[in-house]
């Protein structure tokens, strides 16, 4: 059964609702998305947890190697790893129970989805959290 992306609104109703986010393969070099993303996160009221297996901490944050390192339930696990590498991730981000499994602008990949899903782990593909923060933002004003 193939996954849909949830509405707009249930978008926004995700963005409202859940704070926590933990971010694989966020990045230490300030130019990228993988950075600039979970910091504009972090400067509206997001918990951000980096997961990168190369940094010991990323924006002032303790990251940890690997999620199943991460010692706290997170509301969403947001993705920064190419379309093919999402696989490798799924046993983990089901053992960690997120709300939300979110990939970023560009990353899709069914079969991962479709057992995240499975597991009853919303899932949200091919978006950008840092835009469709500033689409409720703008909706607010």
């Amino acid at each position: 059964m193939p996954v849909s992306n949830p509405t707009q609104n249930e978008i926004f109703d995700i963005l409202k609702k859940y704070k926590t986010v933990a971010v694989i393969g966020m990045s230490k070099n300030p130019d990228k998305d993988a950075h600039t993303v979970p910091e504009y996160l972090m400067k509206n009221g997001y918990k951000v947890i980096p997961v990168n297996p190369t940094a010991d901490e990323i924006l002032g944050q303790k990251a940890y190697k690997k999620l199943s390192d991460v010692p706290v339930q997170v509301d969403i696990v947001d993705l920064f790893r190419p379309s093919e590498d999402v696989p490798n991730y799924v046993d983990e981000v089901i053992q960690k129970k997120p709300k939300v499994f979110w990939e970023q602008l560009g990353i899709h990949n069914l079969e991962a989805e479709e057992k995240i899903a499975t597991a009853g782990i919303k899932v949200v593909y091919d978006r950008c959290m840092r835009q469709e923060l500033q689409k409720l933002r703008m909706m607010r004003e």
